[in-house]
């Protein structure tokens, strides 16, 4: 792991999503939740060649750091 810890409103596309293991698991497509009003709800997260998209609820979010988003598992 790598970089300060960050705050889930600076999380962008393609920032690498990572098992707790360290093992990349996708990409961050798309951040859920609501800026303004301080809510995360999660992340749509690209896998695989053909881009499968898979939403991970922001409870399953354990590490936030600059270029990366580490989930509380090994899989997605």
């Amino acid at each position: 792991m790598s970089g300060d810890p960050a705050s889930w409103k600076v999380v962008e596309r393609g920032w690498s999503v990572r098992g707790r293991d360290g093992k990349e698991l996708g990409k961050v497509e798309d951040v859920l939740g609501d800026a303004d009003a301080d809510i995360f709800n999660g992340l749509t997260v690209s896998t695989g060649l053909l881009g499968r998209l898979n939403e991970v609820p922001s409870e399953r979010v354990t590490e936030i750091r600059e270029g990366e988003v580490v989930l509380d598992s090994d899989e997605l």
